[in-house]
């Protein structure tokens, strides 16, 4: 069985001394009964060096049943091997043609996995495509070409460790620093540094990008245009450092990465799942510049690509000092309607502070909202962020249930409420009454907010007069239905040279 789709991203970005890089063309419909666009990421490779891994994927992910690929491998059979990895066909092969017979396992989001590798003695400078031909039924043929050329390897190094301290509201010195291991002069760097709420970056750099996501402010990638001679080394100039919320959570302990690529690298990092955008928008303080005892030389134009990225990722462990926590308090609801009409329903709960809570951290508050619907009532729509925590397979906002475990994505300041919307159908006469529970913790299990009385409250659905609950105006928060989600860049537990890749935490189930 080929590895993990994450796997395959991690080796991906391992490559010995040359490389062989696989680029995308445009894809092509023939005849379709259905429209399909087709994408295969970027690969290097290079002899002696470790096995790489291409997907053919449609965009967006569509499932395809039973389907057929063809790989024509004979442009770029002189200095390229290419193999079908995947176990989910049957592949034959005639000359450099392969040919799969495919079903869709439902757990694989590619439609086809090949193994590639750098033939010996593969020069640099060499190019050729591979082509795809898709053909599936109901959808007809859809094909694609990725193209195939050799460059040059180097070999850029960086300190595993960089342990930080601070309080809430200080700023923190960032001094990442990178070496250049190899023989050769490396041309141009990209620095991709990724944390949770607990640590924003202090400026923003007309040189970086910045990730637009909700849910963090720390993702960013920052471009250098210099030269690193072998044995050098380089560090980010002493404006590089991020601070620490004034309503952070405390103590806590914050893991946050930073890895080194180069710009061939960072590009093929990018586009793993589908062509690369920039990563955000850019900032507007003066750019981010490297310092060295030697000086910095501008890059030459020269693709290359790292012998051996696995050494190129800095952890950064964030302390905060402090005692500072806050209040989850309940919100429930109470509704009126007939029998057989339907009724809004909205439950959350409020940050009634100090502290900022959410998914922060190893120590932060983090919250799973068990709202159980009184009886005599049907949920007819339900909020994304919510799902049966009894179901084998969870799936997001499914009406019927009468329990549901609901979640947030992101932190939310003090006097802000996190909402989740449901519509119930009233099927019987009488009050009724449910609750919303919420079960508080942190990376370590369990954990009690400042007022753990106020995590119950009730919904009550009445036959005549009343009117709606809640006690002002709310800041819906919704999301993907995990307990814990960390984004680009969001709660992150690094585990070596794999941290840059998305991370997320298994969610935890609760009995209301």
């Amino acid at each position: 069985m080929h590895p993990h789709p994450v796997r395959r991203g991690l080796a991906a970005l391992v490559a010995p001394v040359a490389f062989v890089v696989v680029s995308t063309g445009a894809a092509v419909a023939a005849a379709p009964a259905e429209d399909v666009t087709l994408y295969a990421n970027s690969v290097t490779v290079a002899p002696g060096g470790p096995q790489k891994w291409v997907s053919l994927r449609s965009l967006p992910d569509r499932p395809f049943g039973t389907y057929t690929v063809r790989v024509d491998r004979s442009e770029v059979a002189a200095f390229a091997e290419v193999e079908e990895g995947d176990d989910r066909g049957s592949c034959t092969t005639a000359g450099e043609i392969l040919t799969c017979a495919m079903t869709d396992d439902g757990e694989d989001s590619s439609l086809l996995s090949l193994a590639v590798t750098a033939r010996a003695g593969a020069a640099a400078g060499q190019r050729g495509t591979l082509a795809f031909t898709v053909t599936a039924p109901g959808v007809g043929t859809a094909t694609y070409r990725s193209t195939v050329t050799t460059g040059e390897g180097v070999d850029l190094a960086a300190e595993r460790q960089l342990p930080l301290d601070g309080k809430p509201g200080a700023r923190v010195d960032v001094p990442l620093t990178v070496t250049n291991r190899g023989t050769k002069t490396v041309h141009g760097l990209v620095l991709y540094l990724s944390g949770s709420y607990g640590f924003t970056p202090s400026k923003r750099y007309e040189n970086c990008e910045y990730t637009d996501l909700a849910l963090d402010d720390s993702s960013f990638a920052c471009t250098f245009d210099d030269s690193l001679a072998p044995g050098a080394t380089v560090r980010v100039d002493p404006t590089f450092g991020g601070t620490i919320p004034a309503d952070a959570w405390a103590p806590n302990l914050h893991y946050s990465f930073a890895l080194w690529f180069t710009p061939a690298d960072w590009e093929e990092f990018r586009a793993q799942y589908s062509p690369a955008e920039p990563l955000g928008s850019r900032g507007t303080d003066a750019a981010l510049t490297l310092v060295s005892a030697g000086g910095a030389q501008r890059a030459r134009a020269l693709d290359q690509i790292d012998t051996n990225p696995v050494d190129n990722e800095t952890r950064v462990t964030l302390t905060v000092a402090g005692d500072q926590r806050g209040d989850a308090a309940a919100q429930g609801a109470t509704v009126t309607g007939a029998v057989g009409a339907t009724v809004p329903l909205t439950v959350g709960y409020r940050n009634n502070g100090p502290a900022r809570i959410g998914p922060s951290g190893q120590r932060g508050l983090n919250i799973a909202t068990m709202v159980t619907l009184p009886e005599g009532v049907t949920a007819v729509t339900v909020s994304k962020s919510c799902v049966d925590p009894d179901e084998d397979e969870w799936k997001p906002g499914k009406p019927g249930a009468r329990v549901y475990e609901c979640s947030a994505r992101g932190t939310i300041p003090r006097g802000e409420r996190v909402t989740f919307d449901f519509t119930l159908r009233v099927d019987r006469a009488g009050s009724q009454t449910g609750t919303v529970k919420l079960h508080t913790f942190d990376g370590d299990g369990p954990v009690k907010d400042l007022d753990p009385g106020n995590d119950t409250a009730k919904i009550t659905v009445k036959q005549a007069g009343g009117t709606g609950g809640g006690d002002g105006g709310s800041l819906p928060i919704t999301g993907a239905p995990t307990g814990l989600i960390a984004g680009l860049g969001g709660l992150l537990v690094a585990a070596g040279a794999g941290g840059y890749l998305l991370a997320r935490r298994r969610r935890t189930r609760f009995v209301a």
